[in-house]
């Protein structure tokens, strides 16, 4: 059942991805050579909660990290802990937070230091393509042409899109319906009406698509070995188009 949300709800979801955008910018600004995942886990925590939210993830199935912090070809998942950052990886840092009953869901991928070409090439489309997935969340549209926009850009391009994971409605719950693939035919699935909130989140391959499951069953890697994105927005469906709820792009680092 997909539950939409009145617009006092949707900007109660806002100041929770008002809080989601300044850790993530608090991240961004400690992600250097030699910083531990863990360390990363720890900073995002410590705001979320001096800002009276919760991290989402802590605790979800049991998932023991407030982040999950992916280096290179883990796709998604990665439990913080010992992994100390290298020049030249990347890592995606995923956050949830929840404040008041309200979730905000996103994703970003960082280069730490100068990365390769290759690995340039990936991030720029990978969040290329989540920014075209977003304009396609309007009224009247329906969820595979959010489907369809980021897997056309991530493809032209010679990248993969990892089909077995996909993006999902949010609100009181981190996931809710609908699912929202990242490829598919346009004009498929789900109407997308006003009050919808969505998590869109292209998750991105160097190589093949194919994925497999980490010891921990938790961290998921791309089968092949090769470098993974995932870029991630909360998307409300409103009258005057899409507004993106934790718009991190937007916002000043926070002070921790």
């Amino acid at each position: 059942m997909i539950i939409r949300k009145i617009p006092e709800e949707i900007e109660r979801m806002a100041a929770a991805g008002a809080i989601h955008a300044r850790t993530m910018r608090l991240v961004e600004g400690r992600i250097r050579e030699g910083v531990t995942t863990k360390e990363l886990d720890e900073v995002a925590e410590r705001y979320i909660r001096s800002q009276g939210g919760v991290p989402s993830f802590k605790g979800y199935k049991g998932f023991p990290g407030s982040i999950c912090a992916s280096p290179n070809s883990m796709v998604v998942h990665g439990i913080p802990g010992p992994y100390r950052l290298q020049r030249g990886d990347i890592i995606s840092i995923d956050i949830g937070v929840t404040l008041d009953g309200w979730v905000a869901d996103g994703a970003r991928t960082f280069p730490v230091g100068t990365v390769d070409p290759v690995a340039a090439k990936l991030l720029d489309v990978t969040e290329a393509s989540l920014f075209e997935g977003v304009a396609q969340a309007k009224v009247g549209n329906r969820v595979g042409d959010i489907s369809h926009a980021v897997q056309q850009r991530v493809e032209e391009e010679g990248l993969s899109v990892v089909r077995s994971l996909v993006g999902h409605g949010v609100g009181r719950e981190m996931h809710e319906d609908p699912q929202v693939p990242n490829y598919g035919p346009a004009g498929r699935g789900p109407l997308l009406e006003e009050g919808m909130v969505l998590a869109i989140e292209p998750m991105v391959l160097v190589g093949r698509q194919a994925v497999r499951m980490g010891d921990d069953g938790w961290a998921i890697f791309s089968q092949d070995g090769s470098l993974a994105a995932h870029f991630e927005f909360t998307v409300a469906v409103t009258a005057e188009g899409p507004r993106i709820l934790n718009p991190w792009h937007e916002v000043q680092a926070a002070v921790a």
